[in-house]
């Protein structure tokens, strides 16, 4: 790949413009929202008894397929600014994807340890299988957007390793 840099004449420091982000995190980020999507769709609750029953997360929360919904669409967004951003990434995106992702977890999380909303429906609810699997696949979602946001935007590097005495001017 071409290098491209440019020296400031006053401070002599050369900057390099070929950073990259290294888009793993991108595709881990997806991995988890594929594995939070396939959860809204498992059992998340069920009660016991003559009458029991069980729902999914898309039947239990509104707000479980909406979870899952935004995060396809991050999903693309982040795939589309890998192959489009010049550093192969859009940080505000980035982070936006961890923020939502940090939600799915929070969100499963309180299915996992004490399910939301069991007062007012007077149930005695168990948390089922899909709690569960949608709790990794956000966790994986957070862990892989924060790994893409650590990465460089394409940010021009000033690191002191970049700088030529060739063009110091002191």
């Amino acid at each position: 790949m071409a290098t491209n840099s440019s020296t400031n004449s006053t401070t002599g420091r050369t900057v390099q413009r070929d950073r990259r982000a290294n888009t793993t995190g991108a595709h881990v980020a997806t991995a988890g929202v594929v594995v939070f999507v396939i959860a809204t769709f498992l059992t998340w609750v069920s009660t016991e008894g003559a009458d029991g029953t069980s729902g999914s997360g898309y039947e239990t929360d509104t707000t479980i397929p909406l979870v899952a919904f935004l995060g396809i669409g991050l999903v693309v967004g982040l795939q589309y600014a890998a192959t489009r951003a010049r550093g192969r990434q859009h940080r505000g995106l980035s982070l936006t994807a961890m923020a939502v992702g940090i939600a799915a977890v929070l969100l499963s999380l309180s299915y996992v340890v004490d399910v939301p909303g069991a007062f007012e429906r007077g149930a005695d609810l168990t948390t089922e299988i899909g709690a569960w699997i949608g709790l990794v696949g956000g966790i994986i979602w957070s862990v892989g957007a924060g790994l893409l946001a650590k990465e460089p935007e394409g940010d021009d590097d000033w690191n002191d390793a970049s700088h030529t005495e060739a063009h110091r001017t002191h």
